[in-house]
């Protein structure tokens, strides 16, 4: 099985995949795995997996890539999944953007919302600085003990990093481009005791020395006065966009950016299933949860076996009744 996309539920099925003694090669594009837990909110805790009375985002993401190791598959990240061909003797082959090509029996699509890019400003300096103290998320929120941050945005995510960073942060001061938020009302509040907040401003430029960043230049949007801050880390925080890529040209059957597949989360092409955010179920209500992801990764991976193996069990047992763990 060729398992495209390492988020939480990928990282799942390439588990499960393992479980049943399938040969497995996962293929991410971005540069570590995780998914959304690592690249849009690391440093938040999650409440809706089971195990976890709550559990550090970041840290789930960790567990799960621990967890999809445990039989030796093959990782690829930093890979694109460009195209996806039919061979003549009823295989598959994934092939990436790096020139790699994956051939298998099976493939499951459990993309997400796709490659996730940051939405950017195009602030001068701001490309030249991005991890030199130009951030779009917080991986690891001790990495900004004692620094001077500037964080642009006016949504939750902005004001949350705000709130999140303020203890330990030497200063953080907060611009957004109007005088309306659209975070919590609440946060908001919270928001003016214990950062600097300057409203209808944008950011201009980030200066530093070539390795870091020392600067930033804002400007009021309506006067057009500048005003230039010391700052160790700049967090723009205006969103993210995810992106399917050539998906849309697989010949699978969507519906907008969702894959349709049945109740065994097969979609229209033979040995081709998806499970999580980017499924629709026929018939099921969609809920974007991981505890979802995880149930509907099962199940395709357990039709997958009995695809790939005709005599295989579709349901093999419980995992504590196996002896096939690998140590």
């Amino acid at each position: 099985m060729v398992v495209i996309g390492g988020g939480p539920v990928g990282l799942y099925a390439t588990f499960y995949a393992g479980l049943r003694d399938m040969k497995v090669a996962l293929i991410d594009a971005q540069d570590e795995l995780g998914g959304q837990l690592v690249t849009l909110y690391p440093e938040k805790m999650v409440y809706d997996v089971g195990g976890f009375p709550g559990i550090l985002a970041y840290d789930l993401a960790q567990n799960l890539v621990e967890q999809a190791k445990m039989f030796s598959p093959e990782i690829r990240v930093k890979e694109w999944a460009d195209t996806l061909e039919r061979t003549n003797d009823n295989m598959w082959v994934v092939k990436t953007d790096k020139g790699t090509a994956l051939k298998a029996k099976t493939v499951l699509i459990a993309a997400g919302i796709g490659k996730i890019t940051p939405s950017r400003l195009g602030a001068k300096g701001e490309v030249e600085y991005e991890n030199k103290g130009v951030f779009y998320t917080v991986r690891r929120k001790k990495d900004f003990e004692g620094k001077r941050i500037l964080i642009v945005g006016g949504g939750d995510s902005a004001v949350d990093w705000a709130l999140t960073l303020a203890p330990i942060a030497k200063s953080v001061t907060l611009i957004h481009r109007r005088d309306q938020f659209r975070a919590h009302e609440r946060s908001v509040k919270q928001l003016y005791q214990v950062a600097t907040v300057y409203t209808w401003h944008e950011l201009k430029e980030v200066e530093g020395d070539g390795n870091r960043v020392t600067r930033a230049v804002i400007f009021d949007n309506r006067t057009k006065e500048e005003k230039t801050l010391d700052v160790d880390a700049v967090i723009i925080s205006i969103g993210h966009k995810g992106d399917l890529g050539n998906m849309l040209k697989w010949g699978l059957n969507m519906k907008g950016r969702d894959i349709l597949v049945n109740a065994k989360m097969e979609t229209n092409l033979p040995g081709v299933y998806a499970s999580g955010d980017i499924a629709n179920q026929e018939g099921a209500p969609k809920l974007a949860l991981i505890a979802v992801g995880f149930g509907q990764a099962a199940i395709a991976v357990s039709v997958a076996k009995k695809y790939v193996d005709p005599n295989a069990s579709l349901f093999a047992g419980h995992s504590s009744e196996m002896d096939k763990f690998k140590k």
